[in-house]
């Protein structure tokens, strides 16, 4: 059986979700952060050297990378779910925005992190640039949202699981404002309507309300 470790408020939130979209029957090895530190547990790190989550395991395999993990499993399990083939006029759409989560949207965010605890000046040139790119790839995703009910198009998508912890779950390391963003919050109205989120929720981060509004 797969077996996914998560790591509690990481994008490890993601392979849940995924196997409960998809109806996977999963066991789930849960890891708290270090209270201090904020950082992953050494169980974590005897499994991979990066020490990161999500890690899956499954006959012998072990995979990190929630991108590549996802992957392997819609290719696995996935029995043509969640992800559009290569006839469907959403295909092209369903790539960019897919690869878009970790090639755009969470290193913007997590760069704007690092530059923010570095206490550095609001005219500081590197923050000026850091929020000036927070700006224009949320700006992109709700003119997205505008025109499309999810990210590939109409259809709920692997797109989506990709993307919604950097509007979520990632606020809590770095606050966003999401109220200049109308189709955002809409769009994660939707999400958080879904059931298979709210299990993934309550079962990776129990305690913690997803962060929708």
């Amino acid at each position: 059986m797969l077996r996914i470790h998560h790591l509690g408020r990481s994008q490890s939130e993601r392979i849940l979700w995924l196997c409960e979209e998809l109806g996977i029957p999963y066991e789930l090895t849960l890891h708290d952060r270090d209270p201090v530190t904020m950082l992953s547990p050494p169980a974590l790190r005897a499994l991979h050297p990066l020490g990161a989550a999500p890690v899956i395991e499954e006959d012998g395999l072990l995979l990190a990378e929630s991108a590549a993990i996802v992957d392997y499993i819609l290719a696995r399990h996935g029995g043509g779910r969640l992800r559009p083939g290569p006839e469907h006029p959403d295909f092209a759409a369903y790539l960019y925005w897919f690869h878009f989560a970790n090639g755009n949207l969470q290193p913007v965010m997590g760069r704007l992190m690092v530059v923010g605890r570095a206490g550095l000046a609001p005219d500081y040139p590197v923050r000026v640039s850091a929020e000036g790119r927070v700006n224009r790839v949320m700006a992109l995703v709700e003119a997205r949202l505008a025109e499309a009910d999810h990210l590939a198009g109409r259809d709920f998508t692997a797109a989506d699981i990709m993307s919604v912890f950097s509007l979520t779950t990632m606020r809590l390391f770095q606050p966003l404002d999401l109220r200049p963003y109308p189709h955002i919050l809409a769009y994660l109205a939707r999400i958080g309507a879904r059931p298979a989120y709210r299990r993934a929720m309550a079962k990776g981060d129990p305690g913690l309300e997803p962060m929708l509004g």
